[in-house]
């Protein structure tokens, strides 16, 4: 990752990282992000895209702990 990168805030980098992927529906998608720890909030399709959501975070440097609580609705 590059420097100028890593000194941009979390909730940016989770934002666009989640924003980025197109498997993930970024509008229904909450972020919370204090600490290292990230909670995913909201309402996705499938059980895919709710582990979508979370891959798409995981890496990023300052993500620590991520509790993903999308709830899948299938209607």
């Amino acid at each position: 990752m590059s420097t100028a990168a890593a000194t941009r805030p979390l909730f940016e980098r989770i934002h666009e990282a989640l924003t980025s992927n197109p498997h993930v529906p970024s509008r229904e998608v909450r972020v919370e992000a204090a600490g290292g720890r990230v909670v995913l909030k909201g309402s996705v399709r499938s059980f895919f895209q709710k582990q979508m959501a979370q891959e798409a975070i995981r890496r990023i440097d300052g993500v620590e702990c991520i509790d993903n609580l999308l709830e899948v609705n299938w209607a």
